[in-house]
């Protein structure tokens, strides 16, 4: 195998163990405030979109409609989350955060910030930039791949 081809195999590799063993670990970091890591990434998303129709958050969030509407259950079973019928259209359901989960959302900061700190130790500023550089850049390509285009429009993707 030539070292090109070794190089490409160890970085999807690398990138698949960072992000599995992070949410491995963060998991275990919100077990505490008893809400998971998939329950939290829905909270954090409709935190900053509140009030989108559960079909659509389910694609924004790239998730299957049954597979979010079970998170939501739990969610509004917790007392997380409202559904409210659309005012125009009831069988539009939308989304949206309760009291509660603004107060969990508080409380998850200083958490998801230690822990932040603690996998990024060790770790210059000036590097983390430039990998959170490429992998937007990744991203993009992918997202193109996705849509049917090649994926290079050049420049760092941060504009």
């Amino acid at each position: 195998m030539n070292d090109t081809r070794s190089w490409d195999l160890r970085l999807g590799y690398l990138i698949h163990d960072v992000s599995r063993l992070r949410r491995v670990c963060f998991d275990r970091e919100l077990a505490p405030l008893g809400i998971t890591r998939s329950q939290w990434w829905v909270l954090a998303f409709i935190s900053r979109n509140d009030g989108l129709p559960q079909t659509q958050l389910a694609n924004e969030l790239d998730v299957g409609k049954v597979a979010l509407g079970s998170l939501i259950d739990r969610l509004q079973g917790a007392g997380f989350v409202d559904r409210i019928p659309d005012g125009k259209d009831r069988r539009v359901k939308r989304v949206f955060l309760t009291d509660k989960a603004r107060q969990l959302i508080k409380d998850i900061a200083p958490v998801n910030d230690s822990f932040n700190a603690k996998i990024l130790a060790g770790i210059p500023r000036d590097d983390l930039e430039r990998t959170a550089q490429t992998l937007y850049r990744m991203k993009q390509n992918l997202i193109a791949l996705t849509n049917g285009e090649d994926g290079d429009s050049g420049g760092d993707g941060l504009d």
